[in-house]
């Protein structure tokens, strides 16, 4: 084993150790501006009646390219005002353990589009914009479970979240008895992916505000 490696990634691990508060402090604004953008955009979705597969695809890949935008400017801004490096070696890890769930999902919704291009006509099925929910949420919760081990524990138990609730609507999809997969698939994504980050970005925000020095 090379000595350096080994050494290096010691450090690295010792340096997400120290900065689990600052962490933690960068997590607040983030969830919320995510939240907020997955509210919006579910909002958007039911109250303009976006009603096509293609189109039910198009709009929740764009409210992941605003959400990843608005994420990397917050965690840049929080960098420069830390005088902390914003493409550090542990943000890189963080990234590294995002993006396997990140990039299956974003290649779900493109295999899904092209398959939609090729089907006619392009009408909208509840059933198939259902189960993209259930897909994104469980792989959504496993990139975020996967980058909690280098963030504050709480960042896993937000990933064990979504994957439950992913085999919450697995369930009633299946057993087609419960009324919550009577909602709008826009409704439901804005329930779970902005509903929470919201909750989670406001718990943040008040239990930091508590606890200054931690």
């Amino acid at each position: 084993m090379n000595p350096n490696w080994a050494e290096e990634n010691l450090q690295t691990i010792r340096t997400l150790m120290e900065r689990s508060a600052l962490y933690r402090r960068a997590l607040a604004p983030i969830m919320l501006y995510v939240g907020v953008v997955g509210i919006g955009g579910g909002l958007t979705g039911w109250l303009w009646k976006i009603q096509t597969k293609s189109g039910f695809v198009w709009l929740w890949i764009g409210m992941a390219i605003i959400s990843l935008a608005g994420a990397l400017v917050l965690v840049r801004r929080q960098a420069l005002k830390d005088s902390e490096p914003f493409w550090s070696s542990p943000t890189r890890r963080i990234v590294q353990a995002l993006m396997p769930g990140f990039v299956i999902g974003l290649l779900l919704g493109i295999v899904a589009l092209i398959g939609f291009r090729c089907s006619a006509p392009d009408e909208y099925d509840d059933a198939i914009a259902k189960i993209l929910v259930i897909v994104w949420t469980w792989f959504y919760g496993c990139a975020i479970h996967a980058a909690g081990f280098f963030m504050p524990r709480g960042v896993r138990w937000f990933g064990w979240i979504f994957i439950v609730i992913g085999f919450v609507l697995f369930g009633c999809l299946i057993i087609k008895t419960s009324s919550l997969m009577e909602f709008s698939p826009h409704l439901l994504m804005a329930a779970i992916f902005g509903g929470l980050h919201l909750a989670y970005g406001i718990y943040l925000y008040f239990t930091e505000k508590k606890t200054p020095n931690a």
